[in-house]
């Protein structure tokens, strides 16, 4: 796909690394799937992994986490 951000790169298939943080929690998600522009560097992830992390991150915080580095699984 073409780079919504930049307007000059393709995307290609790729890993990246996202932090979300909620008052005193902060989970660190490490090989998250994504689409990365090859000329900016924008990361694109699908709407079924965001939706995967943000339940991944809520059930962080209802345990009290407030730091937490996990390897991203769906």
């Amino acid at each position: 796909m073409k780079c919504a951000i930049c307007q000059h790169g393709r995307t290609t298939d790729g890993s990246t690394t996202i932090v979300l943080e909620r008052a005193q929690t902060t989970v660190v998600f490490k090989n998250v799937p994504a689409k990365i522009c090859g000329n900016c560097g924008e990361e694109y992830v699908s709407a079924e992994v965001n939706e995967a992390l943000l339940r991944q991150a809520q059930e962080e915080a209802e345990r009290g986490v407030t730091l937490e580095m996990l390897d991203f699984a769906v």
